[in-house]
């Protein structure tokens, strides 16, 4: 029989790169360290798994959302396997990333975290730069065939909101008439009834997602 410890336990944790879109960007949300290593740094939303309380990495990443900002992220994926002896000073770490999104309007002005646009991030501790490059990959990918960018929007949303979500997720200039046709052919969004923004222009139609969850799309935006 083995003895228990026979083999050296890594240090098991979960890291989250959290999404949202202010003043048109693309930002991530960090929060200063309160422990060492790299006490007072800006990091990604992360902690160690607690293996009395999570079910599973999913549930830890959620507990960890939750502590920081005070809700559930609308949509959360799990993104990649980080590991190795050096990744971390306090030895050898096992990390289960993931990528979440929040729309800016659920955000409120929490001193625990901070907000910054993904293309001026400075250099982050641990291998949190690696990660955060993987998500911002991941999500610009996704953002082209899928109905992922929605889920930073408010419940409510104009078309063009939504088409401005998708260009600044993607990076990149949509033609707005194309963008309307394709996204109306996909069938996601239904126009709210008797729902209109109003302003200087003329009354902007409001729409909602059909279904609250990740839907592929069968051609490219």
């Amino acid at each position: 029989m083995l003895q228990e410890d026979a083999f050296p336990r890594p240090l098991v944790m979960v890291d989250t790169a959290l999404f949202t879109i202010l003043d048109k960007q693309l930002c991530l949300i960090l929060a200063r360290r309160k422990d060492p290593p790299f006490q007072g740094a800006r990091a990604l939303l992360g902690g160690f798994v607690h293996v009395q309380d999570d079910g599973d990495a999913e549930d830890a990443a959620r507990r960890v959302i939750r502590d920081k900002i005070g809700f559930d992220a609308p949509y959360l994926e799990q993104l990649y396997t980080f590991s190795g002896k050096r990744r971390d000073p306090r030895g050898w770490s096992v990390s289960i990333a993931y990528y979440a999104l929040v729309p800016a309007t659920l955000l409120g002005h929490s001193q625990a975290t901070e907000t910054f646009p993904v293309d001026i991030l400075s250099e982050l501790p641990f291998d949190h730069g690696q990660i955060v490059a993987k998500a911002v990959e991941r999500l610009r990918s996704k953002a082209t065939y899928s109905s992922l960018p929605a889920f930073l929007l408010p419940e409510e949303f104009t078309l063009n909101d939504l088409h401005c979500i998708y260009q600044q997720t993607q990076g990149a200039i949509l033609d707005k008439a194309s963008f309307r046709h394709k996204i109306m052919e996909q069938d996601i969004i239904e126009a709210i009834p008797g729902r209109f923004r109003t302003g200087a222009h003329r009354p902007a139609q409001l729409y909602r997602l059909t279904r609250r969850a990740l839907t592929p799309f069968e051609r490219k935006i």
